[in-house]
């Protein structure tokens, strides 16, 4: 790294092409043996933020709108990257970098001073001129220059160059000094610089005005015409001096001699003195005469000097333009060789393809002589299969007739579901989505009429003492309405904390709290259609009415997951998980579709894993009487022990026909759970992983039509067109037909959840934690499962 620092050298030069070119040229010279990285450190040109240049002159930034600044920052950009392109191509073959220097707050010095700081510059080569211009805030050259000096690192090596050429920085009574490579002082930090300009117009005033029309006409004039208009007369011009040097040397010889003359006259002794008075008079006349002459001779020559200064400044601006060209044109035959060069990659490319593409062509010829053989021996074979299809049409005609009297009445029971479906769909969206069952506060007026006065005809359950639920119906909605006792919630403080605590659990698979009434302490829950799991599994009386809500094997597979799922969001909910407390059949509640949700949280809510580890247990006994159908679950323990074939005859025959490995695999899971001491690192995660494995099987197993035979006997056609739960939208609890994915990672119905976050909402609708962001991403992957498993059940209908 030491060795790359040492061996790049920085020039740091400005706008000025021919000054830039002379520093150039003189570092590629100094270090022209040496392997070096010419580094660019080139003053940009920026629009001053107080003032702006036009044709009009200077005009305050205030005064040119944006556009018209963002034209001229545009052209001051291109015009420096023309200029540094130029100093790149200078370099020729030497590495070459670049920095750009801008800047308006702080003086160039000073931002040179933290460059040297900042990248460790080693060597540095500054041309004078650097330090001057209109856009930097920035001393005199030379002080400028000193500045830089006196305040650089030691480890910096600075060279100061002035037209090509090294000059050297000394102080001497403390005054800085500029001296040449051989000790002669070019200029002190206090002079004051004049152009030859400025001495012209000192010296001849009456010249000032023509030599400033000259020099602006060189100035503005500057193409190949002009230059060969005045080629002539600058070589007249240059005649002429050398003329005026010849013309000199005899002046000077005639002055000499006049000199002589004038003191032999003076030395006479044959002149009175009257006499060598008008001798001297007409002698003095000459003289006055003569320096006449000289005075106008002396003015032509000022005018003759300023020409050439002219001619000469013509001359060089012409060069540089030249030179200019030169760079251009050789940078274009280098970019004009790359595209040769990969024009002729292209068409060595093209060849190549076409001798591929014959050689294909060849191949397909050769494919297509055989599959016309083949087309050939196919036609003979199809006019005997349309003898066949002939008689197949026949029979075909006879199986339709019968399909399409099984297709009507296919057709009128599946209205019949998807009307049910529909029907309890949109109770359900209505209960979710709709504003103003989002918690609230019912008078004691409406929950008194809407239970005609807590009627024992309304009532659902009765707890005794503690609880009494009633049926009611609110905003054309079902409702079921938990009254509270007085022993129950002591304090309106305690039922506020309920309500508070119900309001925050809002999961697809818990209960979800529509309303309260803090007048007669009651909660206003969603309806579950279907009751309580308990009643359906331990029911005693077996009357037709409960044997037709008997739940098949893939049904309570389907419970229990949704179970694990519940339990295994209040467990992970923040910022401290919540046990349930009181898990059993009675807590779970159905809806019309079967799915399962949890209520009857102990309040006050634990958290400690204790009560954790009890839920885990509780559901592992739920699991084992899904199984069983029993209240007691210790027989399918004993008979997963000792055979597993045993298993067979403890599982609850009014599941239907349980495939033997998945109610292996959840018997497994509920011992798991139940021996919940043995294993200390059981959570309702891993649970809710291995349960969902179990259901994604059984749904294979029923999409494969493995156990058509047992879901004949034991499903209606309303069980037979179940999907995976996955396939059902979470607020909707129907099969999504366009499902997007939303921020929390769960797929919704597209309807739903645009709905669900038009009302105000921003939070998940399964996690009840707040949304990132309201963006929805179709699912695609999602919607062609189910585009393929409607198909798969359609063709297995018809």
């Amino acid at each position: 790294m030491e060795l790359e620092v040492e061996n790049k050298v920085y020039v740091a030069i400005n706008s000025n092409l021919h000054d830039g070119f002379l520093t150039l040229q003189w570092a590629l010279k100094r270090w022209s043996s040496q392997s070096i990285t010419i580094v660019i450190l080139y003053a940009v040109n920026n629009i001053c933020k107080d003032y702006v240049i036009t044709p009009m002159g200077k005009l305050p930034a205030g005064s040119v709108n944006e556009e018209k600044l963002k034209d001229l920052e545009k052209f001051e950009e291109a015009k420096n990257q023309k200029i540094l392109w130029r100093y790149k191509v200078f370099c020729g073959n030497v590495k070459v970098e670049a920095i750009k220097i801008e800047g308006y707050d702080e003086s160039i010095q000073e931002i040179m001073v933290d460059l040297i700081t900042t990248l460790r510059i080693t060597k540095l080569v500054m041309s004078l001129t650097f330090m001057k211009s209109s856009s930097w805030k920035s001393r005199s050259a030379i002080s400028g220059s000193f500045f830089v000096h006196r305040q650089k690192p030691e480890f910096c090596e600075l060279f100061i160059i002035c037209g090509g050429k090294l000059v050297l920085l000394r102080e001497r009574n403390n005054e800085g000094l500029i001296e040449d490579d051989q000790g002669e002082m070019v200029a002190n930090s206090r002079s004051k610089r004049q152009s030859f300009r400025d001495w012209v117009v000192k010296m001849f005033p009456e010249n000032s005005a023509k030599m400033k029309n000259q020099c602006d006409s060189s100035a503005s004039n500057g193409s190949f015409d002009q230059w060969e208009k005045y080629k002539n007369e600058i070589e007249n011009y240059m005649s002429q001096i050398l003329s005026s040097n010849a013309e000199e040397i005899n002046d000077f010889v005639a002055n000499e001699s006049l000199q002589n003359s004038i003191t032999e006259l003076l030395m006479a002794d044959n002149m009175t003195v009257q006499e060598k008075r008008k001798a001297l008079k007409i002698k003095f006349l000459e003289i006055k005469q003569t320096i006449q002459l000289s005075r106008e001779e002396a003015k032509a020559h000022v005018r003759g000097h300023a020409k050439a200064q002219w001619a000469t400044t013509l001359c060089t601006r012409r060069a540089e333009e030249i030179d200019g060209c030169i760079n251009d044109e050789i940078a274009r035959k280098a970019d004009l060789k790359r595209e040769l060069d990969a024009t002729k990659e292209e068409l060595s490319e093209l060849h190549t393809e076409v001798e591929i593409t014959t050689s294909r062509l060849n191949s397909i010829l050769e494919l297509q002589r055989e599959l016309s053989n083949k087309l050939q021996l196919s036609s003979v074979a199809r006019s005997r299969a349309e003898v066949k299809v002939e008689k197949v049409v026949k029979q075909r005609t006879d199986t339709l007739q019968e399909i399409e009297e099984y297709r009507k009445q296919r057709d009128v029971l599946r209205r019949r579901i998807e009307f049910c479906r529909e029907k309890d769909a949109i109770g359900n969206a209505t209960m979710l989505i709709e504003p103003s069952f989002e918690y609230k506060e019912f008078t004691a007026a409406e929950i008194r009429a809407a239970t005609d006065g807590f009627s024992d005809r309304m009532r659902l359950k009765s707890g005794g003492d503690w609880t009494d639920v009633y049926k009611a119906r609110l905003n054309h909605t079902s409702v079921a309405i938990k009254l509270y006792s007085s022993g129950d919630v002591d304090s309106a403080d305690a039922f506020r904390a309920k309500v508070k605590l119900f309001s925050h659990m809002r999961h697809p698979h818990i209960l979800a709290m529509i309303g309260f009434c803090s007048e007669l302490r009651c909660i206003v829950f969603e309806y579950m259609h279907n009751g309580c799991l308990r009643d359906i599994l331990f029911s005693g009386k077996r009357s037709s009415k409960r044997r037709n809500k008997c739940l098949n094997w893939q049904a309570r597979i389907c419970i229990a997951a949704d179970v694990c799922t519940g339990l295994c969001f209040v467990h992970r909910a923040k910022p401290r998980p919540v046990a349930h407390g009181n898990l059993n059949p009675s807590k779970i509640l159905l809806d019309r579709n079967n799915v399962a949700k949890i209520h009857g949280f102990r309040t006050p809510l634990s958290s400690d894993k204790s009560d954790i580890r009890s839920d885990i247990r509780a559901y592992g006994n739920l699991v084992l009487q899904i199984l069983t159908g029993r209240n007691w679950a210790g027989l399918i323990e004993e008979a997963i022990m000792m055979d597993q074939t045993k298993l067979i005859e403890v599982l609850d025959p009014t599941a239907g026909e349980w495939p033997l490995d998945i109610a292996l695999e959840l018997g497994r899971i509920g011992i798991k759970c139940l021996s919940i001491h043995e294993d200390k690192e059981l959570n309702m995660t891993s649970l809710a992983r291995e349960v969902e494995k179990v259901k994604n099987l059984a749904d294979e197993i029923v999409a494969n039509g493995e156990c058509v035979a047992a879901n004949e006997r034991n499903q209606d056609d309303e069980d037979s067109a179940e999907f995976p739960n996955f396939f059902l939208c979470p607020i909707l609890q129907e099969v999504m037909k366009n499902p997007h994915v939303a921020a929390d990672g769960f797929s919704y119905e597209l309807e739903a959840i645009e709905e669900w976050l038009k009302t105000g909402r921003d939070t998940s609708p399964m996690t009840n934690l707040r949304l990132n962001n309201k963006l929805l991403t179709p699912n695609q992957s999602l919607r062609s499962l189910i585009d393929d498993l409607q198909k798969k059940r359609s063709i297995s209908i018809r």
